[in-house]
């Protein structure tokens, strides 16, 4: 008589850790998500059908990023561009930078970032196109940003 007791309170306690834990597998707009997904793909192509790659520099003495873009001849460069300093597991140390264009190069101000590895995504203003690369911050001063293959 023991051991059905316990499988049946072993199942009892199964079914209460699974109705009150939320496991957020399946999203309600599973399907916007989709397209969006879609959308950033074609961001990365229109990166590389632009023939974009970037060098980018972080001065953590000063706070001071630059950016220096380089495009396919013939095509025109923006007046300004955005970096998204995006922290893998703590949404709030993330970061928005506006660099404007300055004498050939893009420069702005960043906040100091914590130690450890960062995504980091460069785009124009119209969100047409983007660039992402994985960095280890601070360390990584310098980085070569080139479209997703």
């Amino acid at each position: 008589m023991g051991l059905p007791a316990t499988a049946v309170v072993a199942g009892i306690a199964t079914l209460f850790f699974a109705i009150r834990s939320d496991d957020g597998v399946v999203a309600d707009d599973y399907y916007q998500r989709g397209l969006a997904i879609n959308e950033t793909i074609a961001r990365d192509n229109m990166a590389r059908q632009l023939g974009l790659r970037a060098q980018l520099s972080m001065d953590p003495t000063t706070d001071q990023m630059s950016v220096e873009l380089f495009a396919r001849e013939g095509v025109s460069l923006p007046a300004r561009l955005h970096v998204t300093l995006l922290h893998p597991t703590r949404q709030g140390l993330d970061q928005d930078v506006v660099l404007d264009l300055k004498n050939g190069r893009y420069v702005g101000s960043f906040k100091p970032v914590q130690s450890g590895r960062w995504d980091i995504s460069l785009e124009d203003e119209s969100k047409s196109w983007r660039m992402v690369q994985e960095a280890r911050l601070p360390g990584s001063t310098k980085l070569l940003i080139q479209p997703a293959t």
